[in-house]
């Protein structure tokens, strides 16, 4: 008792005298020892005694997540706010409908994310409603039922707070549609699956009711739209056929795609393979038709041809056509002067534009990557060193590689027209030989590499770089503000702090049922069947956050292997 009196006077002495936090006191008791400390204030300080820079993070979704993995520099005090306290393998969401993974196998809490991490992290489960830029303050409201509004002051802030569906204003979408972007939204639709087989197994249920409690409908022919079709598929005929003979004969899905063809952002040979496929497995496929109402019990749609309204009966109906800005982030982007945008817009560095201090990154923003065009003259005079009004080739190559890391539709604009570097580019407007260069025939030569300045796609692989990059720049910020290793300034005078972020395709896949799945790799190799599903295991068991989703994830697998889905409605 007195040695535990005694560590509490210590400890109570530490937390009043912040002065003292800085010695360790170490007492040999009985051959073992206390250590007491106070670390509640110099928490807010570095090792050299610095104050803390504080990092609030919005979002623990793919970019939020990454950034707090890879973060690593202890002189942060770092904020976490999202409305909820975990991060979900979204790419497994169409496997979690139909109970082929569970869903807490695909979860893993933020806490224990970050609990082993020599950077100090605070979470708040809360929403964000308001971002004050010139106060540098967040507002925030808890997810509890007493809606507590707090504010959080930051010197850096990362907003990741991914978007929302997309419904273009459809009218019904909202009130009748289920959407697939959320744990909560695959548990809503794994949960409707059943529903609908069981109250079409209920004895006094007409056939006609029965057909259109058991007539699925999906809503866009992109990834997750076709990948959630193919687990529906595979669910009915592998298990629920099983469960409920008296009903199958009515079981019926559908995929709605607007456009010609679905997989559209893939290679062609995928596309016509799915589409065969899916047409193989008695999935009705309808391209070319708009879906323009929704009611409780039909979808209205319209062909992109010919104009003609036709009507779906559904028992279920699941939306999933692409993203939009969360409200938010449209007021925050009102503030900034960004109102005529639909998309938050950051420089190449993932920082907001009109903003020093505000990050973005993930699906709430897309980088507004500089045109050649717009800083051809300063690159020029950049370039050109002796003030002649001309370049030499020696010049040219001199300020090659700083063009290129700061203009990359300059390198895709070489690698389409088979040139190995811009002196090739130079030949093409000058001939075989080029000894000088004119700033019109500069701008002649340049003319034409901004037209593959394109978006990235918004998804999962994007924004887990994007937050990796921008973690890697917030370890280095202090080395490389005495030390700038970016591309030179054109327009101003000496270098970037750090080279600009570059997007890195390692490929995609879309598992297309039957334990096939289809994937384009990167060198355009494609790869179709069941040689790909098993990468597509692999891959997606590799990448999971901890060893504990991963081995959960595994396990469902093979459970389901074993025994099949389970079909409980829980």
């Amino acid at each position: 008792m007195g040695s535990l009196n005694l560590y509490e006077r210590f400890s109570r002495t530490f937390r009043e005298h912040p002065s003292l936090s800085k010695f360790l006191v170490v007492f040999a008791l009985s051959g073992g020892g206390v250590v007491a400390y106070s670390v509640a204030n110099s928490e807010n300080y570095d090792n050299v005694g610095n104050q803390k820079k504080k990092v609030v993070v919005l979002g623990t979704g793919w970019a939020g997540t990454s950034f707090l993995r890879n973060l690593k520099n202890p002189s942060y005090d770092v904020q976490v706010i999202s409305p909820r306290n975990y991060f979900a393998f979204t790419p497994l969401l169409p496997s979690v409908t139909v109970g082929t993974v569970e869903a807490r196998s695909v979860v893993e809490p933020i806490r224990n994310i970050v609990k082993k991490k020599k950077v100090n992290v605070d979470f708040c489960e809360a929403e964000c409603y308001k971002i004050d830029a010139k106060k540098k303050k967040v507002y925030c409201r808890s997810t509890k039922k007493d809606k507590e509004e707090f504010v959080v002051d930051y010197d850096y802030l990362v907003v990741a707070m991914g978007a929302r569906v997309n419904t273009f204003n459809t009218p019904g979408v909202e009130e009748h549609c289920l959407y697939l972007k959320e744990v909560e939204d695959a548990q809503k639709i794994r949960r409707k699956v059943i529903d609908c087989f069981e109250k079409a197994s209920l004895p006094n249920v007409s056939d006609d009711e029965r057909k259109r409690m058991l007539q699925f409908v999906v809503v866009g022919g992109g990834p997750t739209g076709v990948e959630f079709a193919a687990e529906l598929h595979d669910f009915v005929s592998e298990d629920l056929v099983k469960l409920y003979p008296t009903v199958k004969d009515f079981v019926k899905i559908s995929l709605l795609e607007a456009t010609n063809h679905i997989l559209n952002m893939f290679d062609k040979r995928i596309t016509a393979f799915a589409e065969e496929k899916f047409h193989r497995d008695g999935i009705d496929l309808k391209t070319g038709s708009m879906v323009v109402n929704v009611s409780d019990k039909e979808i209205s749609t319209k062909e992109i041809k010919t104009g003609k309204i036709s009507t779906i009966p559904y028992g279920m109906a699941v939306w999933s056509t692409g993203i939009a800005t969360r409200p938010v982030v449209l007021d925050f982007m009102k503030e900034i002067g960004q109102a005529n945008r639909r998309v938050l817009a950051t420089d190449e560095w993932l920082r907001v534009e009109g903003t020093n201090d505000i990050y973005a990154l993930g699906d709430c923003a897309t980088i507004n990557q500089r045109k050649v065009m717009e800083d051809i003259s300063a690159i020029f005079e950049t370039a050109d060193k002796d003030r002649s009004g001309t370049l030499t080739v020696k010049d040219f190559k001199d300020a090659v590689n700083d063009i290129c890391d700061r203009y990359p539709q300059v390198q895709l604009y070489l690698k389409n027209k088979n040139m190995s570097s811009i002196v090739d580019l130079l030949k093409e407007t000058k001939g075989d030989v080029v000894k000088e260069i004119s700033v019109d025939e500069f701008k002649s030569a340049l003319s034409q590499v901004d037209s593959q300045v394109k978006n990235f796609p918004a998804t999962a692989q994007v924004a887990a770089q994007q937050g990796t990059y921008l973690a890697d720049c917030f370890n280095r910020m202090d080395k490389c503000e005495k030390h700038p290793e970016g591309p030179i300034r054109f327009r101003e005078s000496g270098r970037h702090r750090f080279r600009p972020f570059r997007y890195k395709h390692l490929g995609q896949f879309a598992p297309l049922g039957g334990e096939q799945t289809a994937a384009q790799l990167p060198g355009d190799w494609v790869s179709i069947g069941h040689s790909s599903q098993w990468l597509w295991y692999s891959v997606y068991a590799s990448k999971q956050v901890s060893w504990r989703t991963r081995s959960l994830v595994v396990s469902d697998w093979m459970r389901r292997f074993i025994f099949g889905r389970d079909s409980s409605q829980i």
